[in-house]
């Protein structure tokens, strides 16, 4: 038995990949599965095309491409904070909701962007997301959760 999709342009969240450093290939292919919007930092470019991705938009802090781009790429100039710009021009494009890999994480690099989009930051092994009140999740028994900042109220059951 098969199932179709019809996938609307924007319905699944886009991909921004600011690096690829420890992060699972097998994983990265799931995120790949629905053909989400993909945002690069130029300096993947050239591995992610190579990998055989097709690549919506290429970050780029000089606004020159010095390699050939796929048709069709936008090439989106940014200023030295390309994970900032990035999630502004995903606001402005009016996207839900953005997966973002990266080898760094700071929680005050998304403060600004959490009532704007949805995130989820893949860092290394950890998938990172903010919770906003009323959020519910259902997780296996003795998986490890880390909470990267005091709460108040968290309330827990099971």
């Amino acid at each position: 038995m098969s199932s179709h999709h019809i996938i609307r342009e924007k319905q699944e969240p886009a991909l921004l990949i600011i690096s690829l450093e420890n992060f699972d290939h097998e994983h990265l292919g799931q995120l790949l599965e629905w053909s989400p919007s993909v945002i690069v930092s130029d300096k993947l470019y050239e591995i992610t095309d190579s990998m055989g991705i097709k690549i919506d938009g290429v970050l780029t802090t000089d606004g020159d491409n010095h390699v050939e781009i796929q048709s069709n790429t936008q090439v989106i100039t940014t200023g030295p904070d390309q994970l900032e710009d990035a999630l502004k021009f995903l606001i402005s494009e009016e996207y839900p909701a953005v997966n973002i890999i990266t080898n760094e994480f700071h929680t005050k690099d998304y403060t600004l962007f959490t009532d704007f989009i949805d995130l989820v930051i893949y860092n290394g092994n950890k998938k990172i997301f903010p919770v906003r009140p009323g959020f519910s999740k259902w997780k296996p028994a003795r998986e490890k959760v880390e909470l990267l900042q005091e709460v108040t109220e968290l309330q827990t059951a099971n």
